[in-house]
């Protein structure tokens, strides 16, 4: 095992509240899955788990050597363990490329933060 790349984003909760506040539907579904919006929307302030989730797109995308879409990278919480998803495209090269993510978030007051490491497995 190697690690191949780690990527961290920071996002500020006021900014992107601001932003959801103007464009709220396009905002939402430009930027998440239909079951990220259920679960952050499940939620009594949704902000943060939309903050988090937005920072571990961009964390991913800092270790990721292609751009890609807001749609083709998701997370999904395992128990309460959170795990990056793939679309077709990005799940075939991260498996055929023998690849693994690992994916933290964290958010308090006034920040969401996400971290990945991407890691490379012994075929």
């Amino acid at each position: 095992m190697a690690i191949v790349a780690i990527g961290t984003d920071l996002v500020e909760l006021k900014r992107l509240r601001a932003v959801w506040e103007k464009h709220p539907a396009r905002f939402l579904q430009r930027h998440f899955s239909p079951a990220e919006i259920e679960y952050c929307l499940g939620k009594a302030d949704p902000l943060p788990s939309l903050a988090v989730r937005f920072a571990a797109k961009e964390a991913f995308q800092k270790c990721w050597p292609e751009s890609f879409g807001w749609l083709e990278v998701w997370v999904e919480m395992q128990d309460r363990k959170p795990l990056l998803r793939f679309a077709p495209r990005i799940a075939a090269e991260m498996q055929a490329g023998h690849l693994k993510t690992h994916l933290a978030l964290s958010h308090e007051k006034s920040h969401a933060l996400a971290m990945v490491v991407l890691e490379r497995m012994e075929p």
